[in-house]
C-alpha cells in the first residue's frame, strides 16, 4: 500500500491559488499565515484545494480589507465552479478548513467569510483544524477525504 501511495501524482497548490482533481491524486501545500479549504465529494472521488494567505498590513484602509475579502470569495467561487465542472455528478460536497494562524483576528474574519460562503453553497462543513506555531504542511487526498497536516 505504501508503494501505491508513492506512485500517486502530487499537485502543489501555491498561495492564493486552487487546484481541482478528478483523479486519485494528492494535493499539497505549505500553510504560513494561511487558510486551506479542502473540498471533496467522496462518491465522485473528486476534490479541490484552495490556499488563501492571511496577510495583514498595519494601518491599511478598510476598503483594502474589503477588496481582499472579495478577491478571496471570488477565488472560492471559481474553485467550486471548477470542481463542479470537473465532477458534474458531485452532489454531496464536504469541506474541511485547515489554517495556520499568525494573526488570529484577521484569520477569523477570513474563516467567517469562507464558512458562510460554503454553507450558502450547500457544502457540508467538517471539523476544522486551526493552529498557530510553525508553518504547516498539508497533504489532501480528495478521493478518500483524507487530510493530513504536519508542523
Amino acid at each position: 500500500m505504501e508503494r501505491r501511495e508513492e506512485s500517486r501524482r502530487e499537485i502543489h497548490v501555491a498561495p492564493d491559488r486552487f487546484e481541482v482533481t478528478a483523479e486519485d491524486a494528492i494535493l499539497t501545500t505549505e500553510l504560513r499565515s494561511a487558510v486551506a479549504v479542502c473540498v471533496y465529494d467522496a462518491a465522485e472521488e473528486a476534490g479541490a484545494l484552495l490556499h488563501l494567505r492571511c496577510i495583514v498590513k498595519p494601518s491599511k484602509p478598510a476598503d483594502v480589507t474589503d477588496t481582499t475579502l472579495a478577491t478571496e470569495l471570488l477565488l472560492l467561487d471559481r474553485c467550486l465552479v471548477a470542481l463542479r465542472e470537473a465532477a458534474p455528478g458531485a452532489r454531496h460536497l464536504q469541506a474541511r478548513i485547515v489554517a495556520h494562524l499568525a494573526d488570529r483576528a484577521h484569520a477569523e474574519t477570513v474563516l467567517g467569510v469562507v464558512r458562510h460562503y460554503l454553507t450558502d453553497a450547500g457544502v457540508q462543513l467538517l471539523p476544522e483544524d486551526l493552529a498557530a506555531g510553525p508553518a504547516r504542511t498539508l497533504r489532501f487526498r480528495p478521493g478518500m477525504g483524507w487530510v493530513h497536516t504536519r508542523a
